[in-house]
């Protein structure tokens, strides 16, 4: 696979760190808010490891944030992929180990 594209697909895969934080944060807050409506004599203690279990779980949202502007750095402009893509003939296509000029096989 191209390096590039294994860097694009990288970081669009990222998103998913994004997703399961926010389900994850959803989970917290609606568990922490229930169990104190049930035990509101506790509710200082169940607040302090919300907040505590929150601040770890948006760690991770911010490092894979860093992560995916770090990889995005390492991909070439768009133009310039588009002008490669340009100039490769019609026939060509991108190979398994991400070379040009293979053609296309004929049945």
């Amino acid at each position: 696979m191209n390096y590039f594209a294994a860097i694009a697909i990288a970081v669009a895969l990222i998103s998913i760190a994004a997703f399961g934080c926010g389900l994850g944060q959803g989970r917290v807050v609606s568990s922490a808010v229930e169990a104190m409506a049930r035990q509101p004599s506790m509710a200082a203690k169940i607040q302090l490891a919300m907040i505590i279990g929150l601040a770890f779980i948006e760690s991770l949202t911010i490092y894979s944030l860093m992560l995916s502007f770090i990889l995005l750095g390492k991909l070439p402009p768009t133009k310039d992929v588009l002008e490669l893509f340009k100039q490769a003939p019609k026939q060509e296509v991108i190979s398994s180990s991400g070379e040009f000029g293979r053609p296309l096989a004929k049945n």
